[in-house]
């Protein structure tokens, strides 16, 4: 599948391949020279108050950005001092041309003491750190941050992984950071995405092309994503065309997980909703609902009967459901019917240590399945991959191919993977959103869309994308309540 317009979000490893193919056709020298004075640039418009500019340039290219940067501001009468970890003397290619360049003198990193006014230009590490810091910059981290100094980080903020967003021993806290040509999955995971700031992305003269030859099927989640697969409304649309979404209740005394769901798939623009309940909760559940119609089911063979009628073709089961033994039965009954699920909290638990079973009900008639675990469910339902020594994307797709459907890893920096290595990472999620009740809302909502035509994994985008849509509406102090209220369709 190819994305026109979504933002790629490059993993350090094809940077890497993009900046060798670039060095092939290009200066490469000119593009470190770019970028260096990018930052610089960025210094002085983000700090026009800084006393001293402080460049603490690293043995690899995001120092040689580094040099380049001092080098620019001192031309500028900015007041300048570097400092280096390793031997200057050892760096190589670009990066040694760029200190030869600066001609400025500089100090190793250790003896950096932070004066109030300074100006931090972090420059020791890119993108690509895959090991713990030393000791030396873990020290000047804390010194740095108990002066409480401003940070500008070239690239990633060191100490920062690229790829997970996970911090290797101690990273900087940037107030901003500078990046090139695209983000990195490290800007948008946690805790990475606190730890930078605000980022800007320059664009240093790479051709598109280039990224677009490297890019690995992982963008940052927005509506480009699903935008041409949308089914529009038409004059002739009935509530079956819409799609007809069903939602299972829990028990007598615990039915309202379930409501969410259903109350979020009807404002998210199903045509028709159907509440499937138990016999014991039939009268709560009556007293509540009005456009959402109520049908009795109490066990497997109710659902079978039930599925009689092939336009109900959306599900979501396992909000509020309690019971694990009649959700696990129900979800293969499901599987093994055709239908799309979307399976959630028991329904997901009711599976742990078995997610081949859903795999196996599921296989037929392409990806049809999306869990949304939260991190204590996905270590359920995924023991082995939760356990990897991995970051959230990679563990997110891992476990897409094992289930063989899409997984939303919820949280802070929800992750969606699908089957066959596309994944994307969502960067809306307000903090109202951490509200019992609201992951209820979310799987209620990608069912809808599933129910109106868009395939799972884009479904799934959208579903997130909604739902962090609907919590920026509903304001702070928002109950699950509020969000589901404040669901609306695709537009």
């Amino acid at each position: 599948m190819t994305v026109q317009s979504a933002e790629i979000l490059l993993s350090p490893s094809a940077m890497a391949r993009v900046d060798a193919a670039a060095a092939l056709g290009m200066d490469s020298y000119g593009l470190m020279l770019r970028s260096g004075e990018a930052v610089a640039a960025a210094a002085l418009r983000l700090f026009p108050g800084a006393l001293r500019f402080v460049v603490l340039c690293g043995p690899g290219n995001n120092g040689g950005d580094g040099y380049v940067a001092a080098a620019a501001l001192a031309r500028a009468g900015a007041s300048v001092t570097v400092h280096h970890l390793g031997d200057p003397s050892l760096l190589t290619g670009d990066a040694a041309h760029a200190h030869a360049d600066a001609s400025l003198s500089s100090t190793p990193l250790q003896a950096y003491m932070p004066h109030p006014g300074d100006v931090v230009i972090d420059a020791l590490f890119g993108a690509g750190l895959a090991r713990n810091v030393s000791r030396d910059v873990s020290d000047s981290v804390e010194r740095v941050a108990a002066a409480g100094l401003p940070v500008l980080a070239i690239d990633l903020p060191s100490g920062l992984d690229g790829m997970t967003g996970l911090v290797r021993g101690a990273a900087f806290q940037a107030t901003n950071t500078v990046t090139f040509m695209t983000r990195k999955p490290g800007h948008l995971l946690l805790p990475g995405r606190t730890l930078c700031g605000a980022i800007e992305v320059f664009d240093i003269g790479i051709p598109h092309r280039l990224i677009a030859a490297e890019a690995e099927r992982l963008w940052v989640n927005g509506p480009p994503l699903w935008q041409n697969h949308q089914v529009p409304p038409a004059a002739g649309d009935h509530k079956y065309r819409r799609g007809h979404l069903t939602v299972f209740s829990g028990g007598a005394t615990a039915t309202g997980a379930a409501r969410l769901s259903a109350t979020a798939g009807l404002k998210a623009g199903a045509g028709l909703v159907t509440f499937a309940s138990p016999k014991n909760a039939l009268s709560i559940n009556a007293a509540h609902l009005t456009a959402i119609m109520l049908h009795e089911i109490n066990d497997t063979p109710d659902l079978e009967r039930y599925l009689e009628d092939t336009r109900r073709a959306t599900f979501v089961l396992g909000p509020g459901f309690g019971n694990l033994s009649l959700a696990r039965a129900y979800a293969l009954a499901l599987g093994s019917a055709g239908r799309a699920v979307v399976l959630d909290a028991d329904g997901i638990t009711a599976f742990r240590n078995d997610a081949r079973s859903l795999h196996n009900a599921f296989a037929q008639n392409g990806p049809r399945l999306v869990v949304t675990p939260h991190e204590g469910e996905f270590a359920r339902l995924f023991p082995e991959i939760y356990e990897m020594p991995a970051g959230k994307v990679e563990k997110a797709r891992a476990a897409a191919s094992e289930l063989g459907g899409i997984v939303v890893y919820k949280g802070a920096d929800t992750v969606i993977a699908a089957p066959d290595g596309r994944a994307a990472i969502n960067e809306t999620a307000p903090p109202q959103l951490a509200t019992a009740g609201s992951g209820d809302v979310l799987a209620g909502i990608i069912a809808a869309l599933i129910g109106q035509g868009l395939p799972v994994f884009e479904a799934a985008c959208a579903g997130v994308y909604l739902h962090g849509e609907a919590a920026s509406r509903a304001g702070s102090g928002m109950t699950a309540e509020d969000l589901a209220a404040a669901v609306g369709p695709l537009e």
